[in-house]
């Protein structure tokens, strides 16, 4: 989803598409922008994390941070999902999401062209029920979003929030926050979290 330093494993492609892998658009193929490093999260990692939470995707409000590709997000729109927000900060892979919510005429599909950090920070009545956090690795950018998502109410009771980053990350959780599950693929850690809101 978010841009990622190529590892030793095999190069990063800058351009391409990837294949939605489940519910109405199961199957479909979306470009990618043109833009160094931008991949999308791995049909692997999407399949796992997408079991765990098909009990809660359908008619869920989602908030896909650091788009990129917006593999997750589609996915979670493609299964059900009432309303994504999608936050991309690049104008050329903005534009890419634009269009593929065009080309699947996608309903209940926002694009909001901003960093996700900035956008965190804006007063706002949205709640969502599930936020998808794939940023760039090595930059301190998922511990930023998730001090923001404790301190704003971004949040709704029975959150859970999707974290991607480098295997090697080292999580500290604001207190009230939880680790519901966490695997590991290649150089890549996985974990589904919530935060405990009364």
């Amino acid at each position: 989803m978010a841009r990622k330093r190529a590892g030793k494993t095999r190069p990063i492609p800058a351009t391409g598409d990837y294949r939605i892998i489940g519910g109405k658009w199961r199957g479909r193929r979306l470009p990618i922008a043109d833009s160094p490093g931008l991949r999308p999260t791995t049909d692997r990692v999407r399949e796992t994390l997408f079991n765990w939470l098909q009990w809660d995707i359908v008619d869920a409000n989602v908030l896909d941070l650091f788009a990129g590709s917006g593999s997750l997000g589609f996915e979670a729109s493609s299964r059900g999902a009432a309303q994504v927000t999608l936050v991309e900060s690049e104008n050329k892979v903005s534009k890419q999401l634009n269009d593929n919510v065009s080309l699947l005429q996608a309903t209940g599909m926002e694009v909001v062209t901003a960093s996700a950090l900035s956008w965190l920070k804006t007063p706002t009545s949205s709640r969502y029920d599930i936020v998808f956090i794939d940023p760039p690795f090595r930059q301190g950018l998922a511990t930023s979003a998730i001090a923001l998502l404790d301190e704003h109410s971004w949040l709704v009771p029975d959150n859970q929030v999707y974290l991607e980053t480098e295997k090697e990350y080292e999580l500290k959780l604001p207190q009230g926050w939880q680790l519901l599950k966490e695997k590991t693929h290649g150089q890549v850690c996985f974990r589904l979290l919530t935060k405990d809101i009364k």
